[in-house]
């Protein structure tokens, strides 16, 4: 289902608090985004017990019960699981993963909530949550009525709604540190490929994992941990970062002058950060029109060709990710500063010989 209109997980409770409470809804989103986690944060602010039902592992028969003789009638049992007497939410995790099997199977609930006699205790919701096809994930196409049936809420991930998150869960300082200064490292487009990618529940993940092993941690086993849990680039981003932690060694000293690039194959990843944080922070910094810009703002612009070309003589390559377009090839950085660069580039080459 292709979303319309989405929302960030902050603005999530207060939309299940107004349909959720009369009517079912179905919470679309990537995977690792947090969707499990908001309902049941919701579930709990209304003091319901949060029972999940996983699509994936279900058949009919853990739904509609088994048939038990009754008065000399077959009647069909729903699983305890489900027959409460209390209200609670129903949480149908993977719901447009199950078979169309399954999928029949919860029809009643989600439509007429109830199965077979048994009906849901009043004051109960029914909330449904699933991956998009787009992501490269189990998705199978939910029917028409079933569509037509349920409130549709598309979830985005936001890292400001994280990062206020993970300041109250004990999320790794070097994570949320990191993750301000890179906000959009947060969350990948999942790959089409068997890898590893960044979502908060990766980042999540790999700070439990930080935790475990503590300060101890040594270089090799934080690039298996990083390489194991995030998007390759971001793994790369994140070990140069925490390398800077270590070292206190950043864009600003290399800005400044009173740290070159790192040149030694082993800081590679080193290297590749401070080159993702001097893009941008020339794309803070430079004005997107030259007219009018300050003398601090010419220095800034004349400090970077300079650095750029320092940066190329280590690696052409890296250098190259400065300058380079974004993923949809519009230009990051200030058409006048690229035409300069290229203009100047041979001369400042030249003055370093």
């Amino acid at each position: 289902m292709q979303a319309a209109v989405t929302v960030t997980p902050a603005r999530v409770p207060e939309l299940l608090l107004g349909l959720a409470t009369v009517r079912p809804v179905f919470l679309w989103g990537a995977p690792g985004i947090g969707k499990s986690s908001l309902v049941r944060e919701f579930a709990e602010s209304l003091g319901l017990e949060c029972v999940s039902l996983l699509g994936t592992q279900l058949a009919p028969e853990d739904l509609i019960g088994v048939p038990q003789i009754r008065d000399g009638r077959s009647v069909f049992c729903p699983p305890a699981s489900i027959a409460r007497d209390e209200p609670y939410c129903l949480f149908l995790d993977e719901l447009n993963a199950a078979t169309p099997d399954v999928q029949k199977a919860f029809y009643s609930l989600i439509l007429d909530r109830r199965i077979g006699d048994y009906e849901l205790p009043k004051g109960s919701v029914v909330i449904g949550a699933g991956n998009r096809a787009t992501d490269n994930a189990l998705a199978r196409p939910l029917a028409s009525a079933l569509v037509n049936r349920l409130a549709h809420v598309h979830l985005e991930a936001s890292p400001k709604d994280w990062l206020v998150w993970a300041a109250n869960n004990g999320i790794h300082p070097w994570i949320t540190d990191h993750l301000t200064d890179r906000p959009d490292h947060l969350w990948s487009k999942p790959p089409k490929t068997e890898e590893p990618f960044s979502t908060p529940r990766s980042w999540h993940m790999l700070s439990d994992a930080l935790h475990s092993f503590g300060r101890d941690l040594d270089e090799e086993t934080l690039k298996v941990l990083a390489h194991g849990t995030l998007t390759p680039a971001h793994a790369t981003a994140f070990c140069g970062y925490v390398k800077i932690v270590r070292s206190r060694f950043g864009i600003d000293a290399v800005l400044k002058g009173d740290a070159r690039w790192p040149h030694r194959p082993e800081d590679r990843d080193l290297l590749y950060y401070l080159a993702e944080s001097f893009r941008g922070r020339l794309v803070k910094e430079l004005p997107a029109s030259k007219e009018h810009m300050s003398a601090a703002g010419r220095q800034i612009a004349y400090r970077a060709k300079a650095l750029l070309v320092q940066l190329a003589e280590i690696s052409v390559e890296v250098a190259q990710t400065v300058i380079a377009p974004d993923a949809d090839g519009n230009p990051v950085l200030p058409s006048w500063f690229l035409v300069e660069a290229a203009r100047d580039m041979p001369r400042l080459v030249e003055a370093r010989r």
